[in-house]
């Protein structure tokens, strides 16, 4: 049992604690909006990979099987939608720089905490390297010991456990940052950045 847990916390922060687009625009969401959006966008992200290793304690060698000839196309969706947003998260950075006024009339209210949990759910569960990941983990424990459901459940709950608990650390920083950069340039600076890491990251999945 203990193996179990300290197995769940270890791959849940393996797959979360790297910075990737997806983290890059919780933070920049959270900033943007307010910390409880940032908190339900985080829990969405946290959910996925909490499915994905539920999929892959139950699943094994046969969801990495049948994963294979679709992570072409999953890479490729998952590039397109961190794209667009990159694109849109600029254009609106821009708009709001160049005229505040006009700006805060045309662009359309920040999501709510509803829609920014599912929204960060299907962007995450679009990215294929976490189920992939999750799977090589349990393949690699099921190669030397029988794994029984209680261990198996305390798996999964332990990786969801480990990366709520980051993507929640990566919007409170989103939130202290939304307040640190208050002013007009603070926050095309910061909004022109995060669009720029995230389309270079979204390039970097397809290469």
């Amino acid at each position: 049992m203990t193996a179990a847990l300290v197995a769940g916390l270890l791959a849940g922060y393996g797959i979360a604690v790297p910075v990737g687009a997806v983290a890059t625009y919780l933070v920049s969401l959270t900033a943007r909006t307010s910390l409880r959006t940032g908190v339900c966008a985080a829990l969405g992200v946290a959910t996925a990979d909490g499915l994905y290793a539920l999929v892959a304690a139950l699943g094994g060698s046969a969801l990495a099987a049948a994963l294979r000839p679709v992570l072409v196309p999953l890479r490729w969706a998952s590039a397109l939608v961190l794209a667009f947003l990159a694109v849109r998260g600029a254009v609106t950075a821009v708009r709001h720089y160049r005229d505040h006024r006009l700006a805060t009339r045309s662009t359309p209210p920040p999501p709510s905490p509803a829609r920014a949990y599912l929204a960060l759910l299907g962007i995450t569960l679009l990215n294929p390297t976490t189920v992939i990941y999750f799977a090589a983990l349990v393949l690699g424990t099921r190669a030397t010991d029988a794994v029984s459901p209680l261990e198996q459940g305390v798996f999964v709950l332990a990786a969801f456990a480990a990366s709520a608990s980051w993507q929640l650390l990566l919007a409170g920083g989103g939130a202290l940052l939304g307040r640190l950069l208050t002013g007009r340039r603070g926050r095309l600076v910061t909004a022109l950045v995060s669009s720029g890491v995230i389309l270079l990251l979204a390039v970097r999945m397809l290469l």
